[in-house]
């Protein structure tokens, strides 16, 4: 099918974009578009140009995958296409329906005037990847919207509906229907004034305020920089330019800028990030035309803090849940747990009582499992323990429904397992999901030996429809996110007791670009649950390596945020952790009974050496099948804990450093006598040793 088709109604040339499932500007598009134009402008009988897309789509602007590669140059390019748009002597009306971003919001400036449905969103995204606007946005949006409409856009990259610039110049007309009527007709009444296309290029910024206007955008973007990120200030030069400078000068300084940002890491790894949250529902083994089972129902077993957050991000997709707990009084402060987070957000001016009436009824609760037979999709969400779980699947194969899916939500233990406690092995799998529930986006879907591919096509399109990014694993301890985020654990209590504290490992990271440093974290998990999974391993492997640092402090009654002690003190109902000179005297005594003399760390080290047990371990599981792409991998640490966005996430990290340089790093940190450090990954090996990188 070709991407633009080409339409003659009343001497006007309808083009219409039809490239799915977006119109994203790609070479294909671009060449057909350029085609099309070139038929219109050189045929006596066409008058004027209408540009039209879809009713979803207008355009979505470049095609990601082309960035930074010699593709993205071939002729037509964008700017081939904008010149022969603004320049045409025939009148060039873009009619917009659906969303218009980036590059294609680009083009509809470069018409010479606008016309597009009351819904239709436009959007300059780019600054969310790292770029900014390279094909003359930053100069024709001000000299349309105004300077305010274009930082807003701009500097947030949000999406905003048609309607609200209805009283700025962007459009001429905003129209509830008929949208390729209206834009005929405006192009036909341009022909008939006899008069030359206006062209944007041309207008002029008129904002009386500009500067003052510049100079609040850049106090408000500048503490905000993270990683040398430095987007959001070249788009506020290009605006300024747009102020005060000719329209080529300011074109110019803003191709520039765009050419810098497109090679700078920061972007090369936000873009990373996108390509990955496109790819990791691609599944091994599991066709995208699989099968659904239909979910219309679903029940969740364990009414605490885990449970409620998993009715909730249901309850927010419209799936109404049932809530299953032991007793009453358990169900009871589930479903209270529910309503006083909804009351929370329309305290916050974020959902209406209304919504919150009509989430709340589509949850009930109940004591008995006969209660939710009917469910589609049953997740327990108990104690971590594998005796309760057997209980609870046992009775899940006996009550249930055929067809329905049954789901653990364990952050750790064996799916196999748990599927062998039912007659239903096919229908059971992993949904770890990660808290508070309906908050955090990662969903960890793991898929057992014996899991059916419709099962996992069907929770893949659920958590697509819930609005989380589910990523597949296999089965091993700790799946991906948590398996690996162990020897992050255990690399930062190897340095705290060779010497480095608390403070300086939490703040050698965060200020490397991590949310939260590994002792924060872990006062917010709960050092309990850290205590019974060391207490575990050391059941299981004589030989594990033990954290008597960490044990001593738990068993100094310090679980944490949830009693005020923890790594840290906290006041009552704040979360700032503050330094706690008990912790020094745990730390002292400990170095005082071993006889060892604590030595001192850069930050560098301190990086180094968590960050890199990180990468090694996720090779290993990309070695095992664990992971099926290095980039799943990536996507689970940043949605799931606090990995930066603009490093892309550990293996992201890893081949911007260079593997070989990790791989070297890994053997310096073991020659240096940490012989838990695990010896590189063989595939880490294999692949500096190729200089490639994880894909």
């Amino acid at each position: 099918m070709n991407p633009v088709s080409y339409e003659a109604v009343r001497q006007i040339a309808v083009l219409r974009l039809n490239h799915p499932p977006v119109n994203a500007l790609s070479y294909e598009l671009r060449r057909e578009l350029a085609a099309a134009l070139d038929r219109a402008l050189t045929d006596v009988a066409i008058k004027g140009i209408v540009i039209t897309g879809t009713d979803k789509a207008f355009c979505a602007g470049a095609d990601i995958p082309e960035l930074g590669t010699p593709r993205a140059a071939q002729d037509p390019n964008i700017f081939t296409l904008i010149r022969e748009i603004e320049g045409s002597r025939k009148p060039v009306v873009a009619a917009i329906a659906g969303i218009c971003m980036g590059g294609g919001l680009e083009i509809a400036l470069a018409c010479h005037y606008r016309v597009a449905l009351t819904d239709a969103q436009i959007s300059f995204p780019e600054i969310k990847l790292g770029l900014m606007p390279g094909a003359g946005g930053t100069q024709r949006l001000p000299r349309l919207s105004g300077l305010q409409w274009a930082l807003n856009l701009m500097l947030t990259g949000n999406p905003v509906r048609a309607e609200r610039l209805m009283d700025t110049d962007l459009f001429d007309r905003v129209v509830t229907r008929d949208l390729i009527a209206q834009a005929c007709d405006v192009a036909m009444g341009i022909v008939d004034a006899d008069v030359p296309p206006r062209r944007t290029r041309d207008l002029r910024v008129d904002e009386p305020y500009a500067q003052a206007l510049l100079q609040m955008a850049r106090n408000t973007v500048r503490p905000r920089l993270k990683g040398g990120d430095t987007a959001a200030m070249r788009v506020i030069d290009a605006l300024a330019a747009s102020v005060d400078k000719p329209f080529e000068d300011g074109l110019r300084l803003e191709r520039e800028a765009f050419a810098t940002l497109e090679q700078a890491p920061y972007s090369r790894a936000m873009r990373h990030i996108f390509r990955a949250e496109r790819s990791a529902s691609k599944v091994d083994g599991v066709p995208a035309d699989t099968a659904t089972r239909d979910i219309q129902r679903v029940a969740v077993i364990g009414a605490g803090t885990m449970g409620a957050g998993i009715a909730m991000a249901f309850l927010n997709a419209g799936i109404p849940v049932t809530l299953l707990d032991r007793s009453e009084q358990d169900v009871q402060r589930g479903l209270d747990s529910v309503r006083r987070n909804y009351e929370a957000t329309v305290r916050r001016g974020r959902l209406t009582e209304e919504v919150l009436r009509q989430r709340m009824a589509q949850l009930k609760g109940v004591t008995e499992y006969g209660d939710i037979a009917d469910a589609d999709l049953a997740i327990e969400a108990v104690f971590e323990n594998m005796e309760v779980k057997e209980d609870v699947f046992r009775k899940l194969d006996a009550v249930m429904k055929p067809g329905a899916i049954l789901a653990s939500n364990t952050s750790r233990l064996d799916v196999n397992r748990i599927a062998a406690f039912t007659n239903r092995p096919a229908d059971v799998l992993g949904m770890h999901f990660f808290s508070p529930a309906h908050v955090m986006k990662l969903l960890e879907v793991v898929r057992g030996e014996k899991t059916a591919p419709d099962v996992l096509h069907t929770v893949m399109q659920l958590a697509r429809r819930t609005g989380k990014v589910a990523i597949v694993s296999g089965v091993c301890d700790g799946f991906i996110g948590n398996r690996m985020i162990t020897f992050y654990l255990e690399q930062s209590m190897v340095l705290l007791e060779e010497g480095a504290s608390p403070q300086q490992i939490d703040r050698a990271l965060e200020n490397w670009g991590m949310a939260m440093g590994p002792f924060r974290m872990s006062d917010l998990a709960g050092l309990d649950i850290g205590y019974t999974i060391r207490q575990r391993q050391y059941a299981q492997d004589a030989g594990a390596r033990r954290s008597p640092l960490a044990d001593k402090v738990f068993e100094a009654g310090r679980l944490g945020q949830k009693n005020g002690l923890g790594w840290y003190k906290y006041v009552p109902g704040q979360r700032n952790a503050q330094h706690d000179p008990e912790v020094d005297a745990l730390i002292a005594a400990h170095f005082a009974a071993t006889g060892r003399t604590p030595r001192s760390f850069c930050d560098e080290e301190i990086v180094e050496r968590c960050i890199y047990a990180l990468v090694n371990e996720g090779a290993y599981i990309l070695q095992e099948g664990i992971a099926a792409r290095a980039s799943d991998i990536d996507l689970v640490y940043v949605h799931g804990y606090g990995f930066p966005r603009w490093r892309g996430g550990p293996m992201m990290a890893a081949q911007t450093v260079g593997l070989a340089s990790v791989v070297r790093a890994i053997e310096r940190i073991r020659s240096d006598g940490d012989a838990c450090f695990k010896a590189p990954a063989p595939l880490l090996v294999q692949l500096a040793a190729q200089n490639k990188g994880f894909e």
